[in-house]
């Protein structure tokens, strides 16, 4: 008996399109339809007055940007001061969170016994929920019951007096912490496997050439990982820029001055003052800040990749 040969059929070009279809509605009801009625929001003059129908209230045009970028005025100021808490903040968060990720990649890379073990303590913080992650450090951060102090005061002896972590100048350092403690192991992940399109024989013929340890990170793995790096470093960046749930849980509605981040200031601006016109405003500002960093970041990389 002979078998006929099947002709492969012919796919629709119109086939991409119908998959990608269920994903892009998903995105315009969940995130564009929201941006362009925060956008129209910015332009009207929306206060508690008009939560039962923010269709109703006055259009009132630039105000709310000239209001938040009016750095002589007290929102003005309170949102500069924010932004550069902010800026601080994700600097330290991200280029520790990077280090740390690193540090932890390389000494994972090579196989030894327990490695699969250690790999997987590294993730749990990032496996955890961040509600209870989060609240477990608030819980540890407490001046007399939580276990920093404990540890600081009672048992090393590293302080003379148990200091306040949730209030005052401290609130910035225990933010910083909870924050590089959650997003180091993304990038431990993430290296972790850019690690693995290393071939050994590039660590092999350099160890053979008398190669150091430090060597080979400095002129094979850091420059290997760099294709790695320049997304990684981008998605840390905006995820921490944009981060809410940690101070958030961590401080609660009000941060403290020393801690107060752009994401928390447009919270108490929309919700705790209820002038959602300005809070608008201020979401409008901030979207526009992180499309040009990302933009400008795209185009430098591009070009020191091109002149590679």
């Amino acid at each position: 008996m002979i078998r006929k040969r099947l002709l492969p059929r012919p796919r629709s070009r119109n086939l991409p399109y119908l998959l990608l279809l269920p994903a892009l509605a998903l995105e315009l009801v969940v995130h564009l339809v929201p941006m362009v009625v925060g956008i129209v929001m910015s332009f009207k003059r929306l206060t508690q007055f008009f939560i039962r129908d923010w269709s109703a209230a006055p259009w009132d045009g630039l105000a709310n940007y000239r209001m938040a970028v009016d750095f002589h005025a007290p929102v003005g100021r309170a949102l500069l001061h924010s932004f550069w808490v902010t800026c601080a903040f994700t600097v330290l968060a991200v280029g520790l969170s990077w280090l740390i990720g690193t540090a932890a990649a390389i000494t994972t890379q090579d196989a030894f016994r327990g490695r699969g073990v250690l790999r997987a303590l590294f993730l749990l913080p990032y496996a955890l929920p961040v509600y209870a992650a989060v609240i477990t450090w608030s819980f540890m951060f407490q001046r007399d019951t939580g276990l920093i102090n404990h540890v600081l005061h009672d048992q090393l002896h590293l302080v003379d007096d148990k200091p306040f972590w949730l209030i005052g100048d401290n609130s910035f350092t225990a933010l910083v912490t909870v924050s590089v403690w959650r997003s180091w192991p993304f990038a431990f992940l993430t290296l972790t496997a850019g690690l693995q399109n290393i071939p050994r024989e590039l660590y092999e013929a350099s160890a053979l050439d008398g190669a150091g340890v430090w060597q080979q990170i400095r002129r094979i793995t850091l420059p290997s990982l760099r294709p790695v790096n320049l997304v990684l470093v981008l998605v840390l960046f905006l995820w921490t820029f944009n981060d809410f749930n940690t101070p958030y849980v961590l401080f609660g509605k009000s941060a403290p001055e020393a801690a107060d981040l752009v994401s928390i200031h447009i919270y108490q601006s929309s919700f705790v003052t209820w002038n959602f016109g300005a809070g608008s405003a201020m979401s409008v500002l901030l979207l526009l800040f992180l499309l040009l960093v990302t933009a400008l970041y795209l185009l430098l990389t591009s070009r020191r990749r091109d002149t590679a």
